[in-house]
């Protein structure tokens, strides 16, 4: 099988040639960039310099190297934007190590700090010297009562999460941003067998986190539940306009689209079921429905943490397929979800727990780990592998081998 066909296949719920696999077809399945560079420097790989497409998190676009050596079968088809030399900066990592990062991406040296700016000149992020990714400070409807949402793309574009984009949505205001999209799909497609995925985003319980920073987005929810739901209104209507824009241009011819809204901790779901199915919910079925009816492509969300309590109603929404399958978090466990939602939905990541066997378990554990999962979630089809979220600094680079030659080399 081709690789593009294997996911195809896995995402109907048919059994491909071999598992297919997944690094970095979205913001949340690839690897950061000083793990990457780690992992170059562990295999000798002697390639260009690392570029950090994901300024946020320090994601690096993987390499043709990488998409070779370890199978990979599907990509974000944002980086059919990120070729132009001229897009990058020569940059260095938190070790030193050499990088390119995006020239779209405002960030400026400030003393020890690094410190993102959107086009206003208005601070949304920073990275200390502690960290090693950037993180949000500028939350700009945080304490404003009854705030005024006809003005909310403005606001959206004063969060870290909404101004940094990737190689592609940096031209999404664009006229011609449809015909952009359709010209570097159709041409990736012609020349590559690989399967497509593209980022929608999509958030509504994210967006709301966002804006008015999470404590006090909770609080809203419950005591300011009118305000709230006119905040969801106008971003389903902000997403649907999007929506619409991308689809006029590749609906036809993209194979995933790619939502995201984290609903779970490590132990439950962040909100009720109840208010769940009152506040996200309708938005979010009204959302993929238009995809179902306008596209041929399927809807991917991503949704961290404990979520067991909701699957059936995001299976209900309109989600087709699943991810990261954190399959660490309680309730997440391998075994109850093929067996309890396998037929109705694609299990994309819970390949390896990252938290603790990729990062701190030995290559033979996680052989052994992913030979198990793979073992659950492979029957019938309906899986792609992936580690569950980002591969992270710190992961010893022998697991990483480890990781893809389990896969890989499964035979059932």
């Amino acid at each position: 099988m081709k690789r593009r066909e294997r996911i195809l296949a896995a995402i109907n719920h048919k059994e491909a040639d071999k598992i297919p696999v997944d690094c970095g077809s979205m913001r949340s399945t690839g690897i950061m960039g000083l793990a990457y560079n780690e992992l170059k420097r562990y295999l000798g790989v002697d390639e260009s310099t690392t570029k950090i497409y994901d300024m946020v998190q320090q994601l690096a676009l993987v390499e043709e190297w990488y998409l070779d050596r370890f199978q990979i079968d599907s990509v974000d088809l944002a980086r059919t934007f990120a070729n132009d030399s001229k897009d990058w900066i020569e940059w260095n990592l938190p070790d030193g190590s050499p990088a390119l990062r995006p020239a779209w991406v405002d960030i400026r040296r400030e003393g020890e700090d690094w410190v993102c700016y959107n086009g206003d000149n208005l601070e949304v992020g920073r990275m200390t010297p502690n960290l090693v990714y950037f993180t949000q400070t500028n939350y700009p409807l945080m304490g404003i009562e009854n705030a005024e949402v006809s003005d909310l793309r403005r606001y959206m574009g004063e969060t870290i999460w909404g101004h940094v984009a990737d190689p592609a949505w940096r031209h999404g205001a664009e006229e011609n941003f449809p015909q952009l999209l359709r010209d570097n799909l159709l041409k990736f497609q012609a020349e590559n067998d690989y399967a497509t995925m593209f980022a929608i985003g999509g958030n509504f319980f994210e967006y709301g986190q966002y804006l008015y920073r999470t404590d006090e987005f909770l609080i809203n929810m419950l005591i300011e539940q009118d305000n709230v739901e006119k905040l969801l209104d106008k971003l389903l209507e902000i997403h649907l306009e999007t929506l619409d824009r991308v689809l006029s241009g590749i609906g036809d011819s993209v194979d995933i689209l790619m939502f995201g809204d984290d609903l779970g901790t490590q132990n439950t779901t962040m909100i009720s079921r109840d208010l769940y199915k009152q506040l996200i919910y309708p938005r979010q079925k009204k959302l993929f429905q238009y995809v179902h009816d306008n596209s041929n492509a399927k809807v991917f969300l991503h949704s961290c943490g404990a979520i067991y309590d909701i699957i059936g109603d995001l299976i209900d929404a309109g989600v087709d397929i699943l991810n990261p399958v954190q399959i660490g978090a309680s309730g997440m466990e391998p075994k109850r979800l093929k067996e309890e939602y396998g037929k109705d939905v694609v299990f994309w990541g819970g390949g390896i727990d990252t938290q603790h066997i990729l990062a701190s378990g030995t290559p033979a554990e996680v052989k052994e780990s992913v030979k198990r999962n793979c073992d659950i979630f492979m029957k019938d089809g309906g899986f792609v592998f992936n580690q569950v979220h980002n591969i992270v600094d710190g992961v010893p680079p022998e697991n990483i081998v480890a990781m893809y030659e389990a896969v890989n080399n499964f035979s059932g």
